[in-house]
């Protein structure tokens, strides 16, 4: 006990003579400890990093890319194309897909810290009416059942301009004449991504060159990096677009004229474009992907066989105009080859823009997250349906696929549809683009 007495009081001894160093040292060390925690993330980040995007958006037409970093969606599509939970936790249909429910998780935020709820959550879409029965519940009334709906609301929200719930919060952003200059992304870790964009690819390119940005990537044509000692040239396959010829149905040399259009899918070399070759319309690691449709691989002699059946007279009067866009304009070229190669007479012209007329359309077709594929095939979508096609039996599987609620019922569907479509084949899908991404080393 005399020692505890002892040491206690020579410790408040100590504290006596010595309190104003010992407060000096807490208010010092406090003070430390708070710059420190500010500075110390400013001297740890990495400078930003500087990306070129080609195109002109309005801030409420982002890319996509950059709208999945900042905002979620009700739900989120995984790799296989499966719907799954993401701000909502789950949801149903009462009604065979006329009405769907879902339900939000609980203690999710926006970017400013307001509670979100279903009176924060804003959608559009026109025929369809929301209702919020109570903060945790959408309510969505559509005109007509559609069982991909849950995929529709994986587009991201956002409660006013661009304050999301993503990874990545807008920080900064630069608009001039209503066209996005630059945008400036920062996530938790502090880490930055300015994202500037340019009116044209080769604007982006110089921009890249003049050292104004340090990445630009969906570039089609990699040249003239993969020469440079000081870039890295990365390449990448974009499945989930392919590269298609329409053939126009509506009118001669292809209405009613399958043979014609098989023969001509026939005598494409793919060799020549893509090792990322593309059979269906369909993203192939979809459950709804059919790899057992006809390939049409390169067989010239197959080829000339089928041309072989039709009236030398008529053969030799076809004609056809491949129009592209300037992008594709080497692969046209290639395919009018080929084509002329069989004895079918073919030349190439270039378009910016989808055209009013042509006899075959090759272009880039974007594959959508579900396999719902109405709107380019179904006979009455005239504006959408780039061939003009009409086939009765394609009609009812396309109307069986969007009210279809079961996965498995709906693959069925989906599997024919590519099956008979393929044999039909009012387009041919030759291969999934690749695309560059260049950065500094």
């Amino acid at each position: 006990m005399k020692k505890i007495r002892y040491y206690f009081r020579l410790t408040t001894a100590f504290i006596t003579r010595f309190k104003g160093l010992i407060l000096l040292g807490v208010v010092f060390g406090v003070s430390f400890f708070f710059l420190l925690s500010i500075a110390l993330p400013l001297i740890m980040n990495e400078k930003p990093e500087y990306v070129g995007v080609s195109g002109r958006y309005r801030p409420d037409k982002l890319p996509n890319f950059i709208l999945e970093m900042i905002g979620d969606g009700l739900t989120q599509i995984n790799e296989s194309g499966i719907t799954e939970p993401s701000l909502a936790t789950s949801w149903e249909t009462p009604d065979k897909g006329k009405t769907w429910i879902f339900y939000l998780k609980e203690g999710s935020e926006w970017h400013d810290k307001v509670k979100l709820d279903s009176n924060t959550i804003n959608y559009e879409f026109s025929d369809v009416t929301i209702s919020r029965p109570d903060e945790k519940t959408l309510v969505f009334n559509l005109q007509n059942p559609f069982s991909p709906f849950p995929s529709v609301v994986s587009k991201p929200t956002f409660r006013k301009g661009l304050v999301g719930t993503g990874d990545w919060k807008v920080e900064n952003i630069t608009v001039a004449a209503e066209v996005v200059q630059e945008i400036t992304l920062k996530n938790k870790e502090g880490k930055k991504i300015v994202y500037k964009f340019y009116p044209t690819l080769e604007r982006t390119k110089l921009a890249y060159k003049l050292g104004e940005v340090n990445k630009i990537s969906g570039v089609f044509n990699a040249s003239p990096f993969e020469s440079w000692n000081t870039a890295e040239v990365l390449k990448k396959a974009n499945t989930k677009q392919v590269v298609t010829i329409f053939f126009n149905t509506r009118t001669e040399p292809f209405k009613d004229n399958k043979s014609l259009r098989q023969a001509l899918a026939y005598s494409i070399d793919k060799r020549f474009f893509s090792e990322e070759k593309a059979i269906s319309p369909i993203y192939p690691k979809s459950w709804a992907y059919n790899p057992q449709v006809k390939p049409y691989e390169f067989d010239l002699d197959r080829a000339k066989n089928i041309l072989g059946e039709i009236p030398e007279d008529s053969r030799n009067e076809i004609e056809i105009e491949l129009v592209t866009t300037p992008i594709l304009l080497s692969i046209a070229e290639r395919i009018e080859q080929d084509w002329n190669r069989v004895g079918i007479k073919t030349t190439v012209q270039v378009s910016s823009i989808i055209p009013s007329e042509f006899d075959a359309y090759l272009t880039i077709l974007d594959i959508p997250d579900d396999p719902d594929q109405y709107s380019l095939w179904h006979s009455t979508q005239i504006d959408t349906n780039i061939s003009g096609y009409s086939n009765p039996r394609i009609d009812k599987l396309l109307e069986e696929g969007r009210i279809a609620l079961d996965y498995e019922e709906r693959r069925k569907i989906y599997l024919d549809f590519q099956r008979f479509l393929l044999e039909d084949l009012p387009a041919t899908f030759l291969y999934h683009p690749v695309y560059y991404e260049i950065s500094k080393k």
